[in-house]
């Protein structure tokens, strides 16, 4: 073998090296974040849900209240090339109480990625980001808004032919609330199916109610 091609054959080789090992690098070079877990929690009480498991609801639900009377924490972990996030559920095992008093102000509650608060008024899920922002500034302003955002509680609910979008919302709430604070207490809860009416219709132009009026 001539020196050049000696040469070339080595610089090749070190590259290839340099490209393995940055490879690995960025393979291990995950932000990781957990969200809902306490200071006196770790993730070794934790169990994992698989989501493609469940096909309805009521399955979901019930594994998760599950865990939680097993003493261990429901948990959801989102991961792609750049990034680690477990969500951990706060659903109560509902064995052990007999009810919780939960004041309406301190929840967001998300039906079928339709958002409710305690004013009874209905958003779009592509409202969540300005509802969340609101209730953590309210401090108790407005009397139907978040007293405190470490108080705050979020809901979310499907019916089971919708269940297909709860990833995607949870992995949005998640998102939207990391944008907000640096807290890392976020406390989900998943619901049962609640029935939230459809929004009123629009109201009709002023030209067509005229002309039902003439008719009459």
């Amino acid at each position: 073998m001539t020196n050049p091609i000696k040469i070339s054959f080595l610089i090749l080789m070190i590259l290839t090296c340099f490209s393995c090992q940055n490879a690995e690098q960025k393979a291990v070079e995950k932000i990781e974040a957990d969200f809902g877990l306490f200071a006196n929690e770790n993730d070794s009480i934790a169990v994992e849900l698989n989501l493609t498991e469940y096909k309805n609801w009521n399955s979901l639900l019930e594994r998760t209240e599950e865990i939680a009377c097993n003493d261990s924490i429901p948990k959801i972990t989102f991961e792609n090339d750049s990034v680690i996030k477990r969500v951990y559920l706060r659903n109560p095992c509902w064995e052990n109480f007999g009810c919780i008093l939960i004041k309406h102000r301190n929840t967001i509650q998300i039906h079928n990625d339709t958002i409710s608060k305690a004013d009874r008024f209905y958003y779009p899920l592509d409202s969540l980001a300005s509802i969340l922002k609101k209730d953590f500034n309210n401090n108790g302003k407005i009397p139907s808004w978040s007293r405190n955002p470490e108080k705050l509680l979020i809901f979310l609910s499907y019916d089971d032919e919708k269940i297909s979008s709860f990833p995607k919302t949870l992995y949005k709430v998640v998102n939207e609330y990391e944008k907000l604070t640096d807290s890392v207490v976020l406390k989900i809860w998943l619901n049962e199916k609640l029935d939230i009416p459809p929004p009123p219709p629009p109201p009709k132009e002023p030209i067509e109610i005229e002309l039902i009026e003439d008719e009459k």
